[in-house]
């Protein structure tokens, strides 16, 4: 397997919901939802940096794919990492967030490898870390 993943999918409790947060509240863009066509097939795909896609599907569709049952969701067996270029992107970004709609968990502070980050969950939960890093800073776009 190459070190390359190309989608990262988040189950989501209600897709229309889920698609606002992300396109209308931190802007991320995409085409809106599309498959609706397909039993089980709606989904909403973002585009992000480096070709890599975040996928909204509905959780009850993704556990039907895959024949898994719905378990309640734990925030913390992950986290969505979003480095930023500069310390000041992380207090804007966390208030974004909040603005639209998410649970702030950690607001953002000091770290202790010399960075500044903060925490917030999506409306279902998922949890996103804002991070400025000096020493793993995002490449230019």
């Amino acid at each position: 397997m190459k070190p390359c993943v190309s989608v990262l999918t988040l189950g989501v409790a209600d897709l229309e919901r889920s698609l606002s947060f992300y396109r209308d509240g931190l802007g991320l863009p995409t085409a809106g939802i599309v498959g609706r066509e397909f039993d089980h097939g709606a989904v909403a795909f973002f585009d992000l940096s480096g070709g890599l896609k975040l996928a909204i599907w509905a959780q009850e569709d993704l556990a039907h794919d895959t024949g898994l049952p719905m378990l309640p969701a734990s925030p913390t067996p992950m986290s969505i990492g979003h480095n930023v270029s500069r310390r000041e992107e992380v207090d804007d970004i966390m208030e974004t967030a909040r603005r639209a709609g998410a649970s702030i968990v950690k607001p953002a502070q000091d770290t202790f490898y010399g960075g500044y980050a903060g925490y917030f969950q999506d409306p279902d939960g998922h949890l996103w870390e804002i991070v400025w890093n000096p020493g793993m800073l995002p490449a230019r776009q």
